[in-house]
């Protein structure tokens, strides 16, 4: 590995790490072959969704808006992430620096309140089935939607903009931070602690209960049914609860285990003086991204209308293929 300048006729050049020929074609093609799985499968829901009318519904437009973040992360974030984590350096200048930077924090809590204001839809659904309707109507999601990029505009542009990340650091982010072909995200303890709180945290915590109670009803469900002696009802009931276990294990499980690592660690770097590798920095954002490859697979090849709109979909086009 060479080290070299971002730019060489710049004094003020942030530094260049060149990475062997092969190690960058081997990168080039596992983020390249991620951002197109992003993009795609977010694209196949937001059309789905969008296209077919009887898909119209209330939860539908929670994975639409869950989709369409996670599509806009793949374009406008991850695609240009993956230059730089590859070339070391950013090339796309000082203002869409911090467009980058406002967005991949906007989308990325989106992406998080979208996947809480799912489980609300669930919690509902399962424990609430009675009053679903009248508590979920397509108003409320709308505003449920509203409220999640609101609050994610926010934090995201808000803080980038006003410069409330730096608050109390700017002189160790001036000296020591800003190079001409770096666009890095520093933060100070408390907006660092601030903002992951209302990102990651608190929705985290809270989908956690929601799905433990969601959880504990379709169990407490099953053994009413047990108890009452039907046995066709009970068969049908655990398969049933055996899903919805597996799902809510896989939904929070691949949840925590993709984003726990980086916000971890982003809280704890203000506080060991930023002594934690940036390219560390760039894998764990690497495992948070990756979420929004796998949740079209998660939320919506678990249901049956996506397979039926993706067969429908994929038909239309080799029908017009074949003309």
């Amino acid at each position: 590995v060479d080290i070299m300048l971002c730019y060489e006729s710049i004094n003020a050049s942030c530094l260049k790490t060149i990475y062997p020929i092969p190690l960058r074609v081997t990168l080039y093609i596992i983020f390249g072959v991620t951002v197109i799985l992003t993009v795609c499968g977010n694209l196949l829901v937001t059309f789905s969704v969008a296209y077919f009318k009887q898909l119209h519904t209330p939860t539908n437009y929670l994975i639409l808006s869950l989709a369409m973040s996670d599509l806009l992360l793949g374009i406008i974030v991850m695609f240009p992430f993956m230059i730089q984590t590859v070339e070391s350096c950013w090339y796309f200048g000082d203002f869409f620096c911090k467009i980058f930077i406002s967005s991949d924090i906007t989308l990325c809590t989106a992406s998080i309140l979208n996947l809480l204001s799912i489980s609300v839809d669930r919690y509902y659904a399962v424990c609430q089935p009675l009053l679903y309707r009248r508590k979920i109507s397509v108003k409320i999601v709308l505003i449920m939607i509203l409220l999640s990029w609101s609050i994610s505009v926010f934090i995201g542009f808000g803080m980038i903009f006003l410069k409330l990340n730096i608050l109390g650091v700017e002189e160790f982010y001036y000296n020591h931070v800003v190079c001409e072909g770096g666009c890095v995200m520093i933060h100070s303890g408390v907006s660092g602690t601030v903002s992951s709180v209302i990102s990651f945290y608190l929705p985290g915590i809270l989908m956690l209960c929601v799905y433990l109670k969601i959880y504990l009803v379709a169990r407490r469900q099953f053994r009413s049914i047990q108890n009452a002696g039907c046995v066709k009802s009970v068969k049908k009931s655990n398969t049933s609860q055996t899903k919805a276990t597996k799902t809510l294990a896989i939904i929070m499980g691949v949840f925590l285990s993709f984003w726990t690592p980086f916000f971890v660690c982003f809280i704890i770097d203000p506080y060991v003086g930023y002594s934690i590798p940036p390219a560390f920095f760039a894998t764990l954002a690497w495992l948070c991204y990756f979420n929004s490859t796998v949740n079209p697979m998660i939320y919506a090849f678990f249901y049956s209308w996506f397979r039926k709109a993706f067969k429908l979909i994929t038909s239309a086009i080799d029908g017009n293929h074949s003309c």
